[in-house]
């Protein structure tokens, strides 16, 4: 019997042994489901937190991770792989910047690519105009109603309005963790759908994602970039998925944008120049008309009198 417990005893050491080693190495290491542009993943007290790669800041992979700390990573990515400009990288209108981030990962307030500088609001979107180093951003204007216009591509059957609300909501909630509430309005007008998040400061707790990183989320999906681990965006209607192929977004702040006429490009510009120019044109030409009729009425009235003197001598 004692060779017996003996062997049991060592059996019983040897699977401990293999469990312990089995923990150690899932403690070691994890994967990252809400973002694949991360590194040096390891679990911490059974959540997975990874160094968002290019900025070493540590991110929860429970949640979605911000914007700012995204585009980070991509700008990272694409001087690591040698491309002057990736494919999907983001873009204001006036080229791609690399953006300065909080610790927390929101924006800095103010951004700055060479020697311009700029404010920005908290989707990364530029509110003002560019100008030198010596350029204040006071605060960091929050972006409370976002727009996103975005397409479908062709289906077989129709899309049931009365169920598209719902399952953009359930989605959204599913993949992004938006809660359903900060959705505000869904319209369809085929291929066009138009989805409206809004989230004031008040509304939003500690443990809701912002609706700027959800909009820069699904536009990844939508371009097929996508930045979450497994699985595609699926929005099924009628039993058929709707497949997106192209998004628009526009940002609302709680504050009006800085903007002034500097901003209008030199096409504009040139527009509103020819305009100002044919209606001075009009006006002399109008001028010159007018005192040419006055002259001839003036003339023909002189030559009706001199005509009367000479019937009546």
């Amino acid at each position: 019997m004692e060779p017996l417990r003996g062997a049991a005893l060592l059996l019983l050491l040897l699977l401990a042994a293999v469990a312990a080693v089995c923990w150690a190495q899932q403690e070691q290491g994890c994967v990252c489901p809400k973002n694949k542009r991360t590194t040096n993943c390891s679990l911490s007290s059974g959540t997975c937190r990874c160094m968002s790669f290019g900025s070493q800041v540590s991110v929860g992979c429970d949640t979605l991770t911000s914007k700012c700390l995204l585009m980070k990573a991509e700008m990272a990515g694409s001087k690591k792989a040698g491309r002057r400009r990736p494919k999907f990288a983001y873009v204001d209108n006036d080229g791609i910047y690399d953006p300065d981030c909080e610790n927390s990962g929101i924006f800095k307030a103010r951004q700055c690519n060479g020697t311009s500088c700029w404010c920005v609001n908290t989707a990364g979107a530029r509110r003002t105009e560019k100008s030198d180093r010596d350029l204040q951003c006071s605060e960091l204007v929050r972006t409370s109603w976002i727009i996103i216009e975005t397409k479908h591509t062709e289906r077989s059957t129709a899309v049931d309005v009365s169920h598209l609300n719902e399952a953009i909501k359930n989605e959204f909630f599913k993949r992004y963790l938006l809660a359903p509430k900060y959705i505000s309005d869904v319209t369809y007008k085929n291929p066009s759908i138009t989805i409206e998040l809004k989230q004031n400061l008040s509304q939003k707790s500690d443990g809701d994602v912002d609706i700027a990183d959800v909009a820069y989320y699904f536009e990844k999906d939508v371009k097929d970039d996508t930045l979450i681990q497994n699985g595609m965006l699926q929005i099924n209607i009628s039993g058929e998925p709707l497949k997106f192929d192209q998004t628009l977004i526009y940002y609302v702040d709680e504050k009006a944008p800085e903007f002034s006429m500097k901003r209008l490009t030199g096409g504009v510009i040139a527009v509103i120049v020819v305009v100002i120019l044919a209606i001075v044109a009009g006006i002399v030409v109008l001028v010159i008309t007018r005192k040419r009729r006055s002259k001839y009425e003036k003339s023909e009235a002189k030559e009706m009198n001199e005509m009367q003197r000479e019937l009546n001598p």
